[in-house]
């Protein structure tokens, strides 16, 4: 059971935080999987991979099944927890071959807790139906259908790529856009948004953010230079790049704390969405 342990951990804390979004929540599921797993004699194991993420699967789904109540009485937009990549924990093994975007994580809360397992085991892990229908407990026709559902839930087309639906923001970019809110250059700000760029900041009512989204580049800049005014007369912080989530993201700190990680996405060579996890409780994976 160590030996499997060591095998699939990586494996399966990259399947459940994928399902849940949160790497607290997978951390304590994989434990907990593995736990339930040494009670179960190994002959019952006839292939351990399939066992374990079936169990991991089931946990995530009980889990999800729960977290939508507490989702729908969360304050303000509720965000994934960001976690380091490659990973500097106990999960050293987490890589972003088959971890999904952020922007593609937010996107999953528009789906059900079995559209999601289906979601991500065919898209993220390349399972094939008959792998995917015995883990959910679904029929492989049911799991085909499901991932058309799916798709067009989330805006995408049946063939389409995922990595062509928004991109990660290069550092070069990412440098303009910090120059353009340093100096104030709303002119500058505007000519990086889309016209419908989208920022959505997660508090958890811990925090100040914004309750609802903020929308259109025009709104968007006027919020992030008002960020900035504001952030001018309280202590000095600090911005640094991270590899977070298989990309680059923007790490604020201030008193020696991580106070926001930022997300920025594109679509059309423009930034279409930026992403603010300020609730503290969703920042303790990132160093």
């Amino acid at each position: 059971m160590e030996a499997l342990y060591q095998q699939y951990k990586g494996l399966l804390f990259r399947l459940a935080y994928q399902l849940t979004g949160s790497a607290t929540d997978a951390e304590d599921i994989v434990q907990d999987v593995f736990l339930k797993a040494y009670d179960v004699e190994l002959e019952q194991m006839a292939e351990p991979k399939a066992y374990l993420c079936k169990m991991t699967t089931n946990r995530c789904l009980d889990l999800l099944k729960s977290a939508r109540h507490r989702r729908e009485l969360y304050t303000g937009p509720w965000l994934p927890e960001p976690i380091p990549t490659p990973g500097a924990d106990s999960y050293e093994s987490v890589i972003t071959k088959d971890l999904l975007s952020y922007a593609m994580l937010v996107l999953l809360e528009r789906l059900s807790p079995v559209e999601r397992a289906v979601f991500v085991l065919r898209e993220a892990f390349a399972f094939d139906y008959d792998e995917i229908a015995q883990l959910v407990g679904k029929s492989q026709a049911n799991c085909r259908k499901i991932i058309s559902r799916c798709k067009a839930k989330l805006g995408l087309d049946a063939d389409e790529q995922l990595h062509a639906h928004e991109k990660e923001i290069g550092e070069e970019w990412i440098g303009r856009f910090l120059h353009a809110l340093e100096h104030g250059n709303v002119n500058t700000l505007l000519t990086l948004l889309s016209a419908d760029a989208e920022l959505l900041s997660d508090g958890g009512g811990k925090v100040f953010a914004a309750i609802r989204p903020v929308v259109s580049g025009k709104r968007v800049a006027e919020f992030l230079l008002g960020l900035m005014r504001f952030a001018a007369q309280g202590s000095p912080y600090e911005v640094e790049l991270a590899s977070l989530n298989g990309q680059t993201a923007l790490v604020i700190r201030q008193n020696d704390a991580i106070d926001t990680v930022v997300f920025l996405h594109s679509k059309a060579e423009k930034i279409h969405r930026l992403y603010f996890v300020r609730n503290p409780d969703k920042l303790k994976a990132v160093l």
